[in-house]
C-alpha cells in the first residue's frame, strides 16, 4: 500500500544510496591502492629497505571503502517496504550515499596521485617523507567530510522517524 508521501518505488532510493556509498568508496580505495602500489613497487627497486614506510598512502586507501560500507550498513539497517518508508527517508538515504560514495572517490584519486608521487620523491630525498604525510592527511579527510555528511543526513531520518 502506498501513499503520496511513500509510493512503492521509495525504497529503490535507499537501496541506490547503500550501493552508491560502496561503488564509488571501494573505486577511490582501489584506484588510490593501485596507484600508490605502483610508486611504492617502483620504489622498491632501489630501496627495498623503505617499502614498509611506504606503505602508509595504500592503507589510508583502504580506508575509505571502510567509510563507504558503513554508510552502506547504515541505510540498509534502515530500510522498510513503502509505507513505512517515505520519499524524504529515500532521499536523505540516496544522498547520504552519495555523499560518502562521490567524496570516497575523491578522496582515492588524490591519495592515488600523492601516494605515487610521494612515495617516489621520498626515496630520493628523505625529508619529503613529513610533508607527503600531510598532504596524505588533507586528501583522506575529503572522505571523512563525506563520511560526516553522510552519517548525519542518516541520523536526520532516524529522528525524524522516531519522533
Amino acid at each position: 500500500m502506498s501513499t503520496d508521501l511513500a509510493p512503492a518505488y521509495s525504497p529503490f532510493f535507499g537501496c541506490m544510496g547503500a550501493a552508491s556509498a560502496i561503488v564509488f568508496a571501494s573505486f577511490g580505495a582501489a584506484y588510490g591502492t593501485a596507484k600508490s602500489g605502483v610508486g611504492i613497487a617502483a620504489m622498491a627497486v632501489m630501496k627495498p629497505d623503505l617499502i614498509m614506510k611506504s606503505i602508509i598512502p595504500v592503507v589510508m586507501a583502504g580506508i575509505l571503502a571502510i567509510y563507504g560500507l558503513v554508510v552502506a550498513a547504515l541505510i540498509i539497517q534502515s530500510l522498510y517496504p513503502a509505507p513505512q518508508y517515505t520519499l524524504f527517508m529515500s532521499f536523505c538515504d540516496f544522498a547520504a550515499g552519495l555523499s560518502v560514495g562521490i567524496c570516497g572517490l575523491a578522496s582515492g584519486f588524490a591519495i592515488g596521485i600523492v601516494g605515487d608521487a610521494g612515495v617516489r620523491s621520498t626515496a630520493q630525498q628523505p625529508k619529503l617523507f613529513v610533508g607527503m604525510i600531510l598532504i596524505l592527511i588533507f586528501a583522506e579527510v575529503l572522505g571523512l567530510y563525506g563520511l560526516i555528511v553522510g552519517i548525519i543526513l542518516h541520523i536526520r531520518i532516524t529522528t525524524k522517524a522516531s519522533s
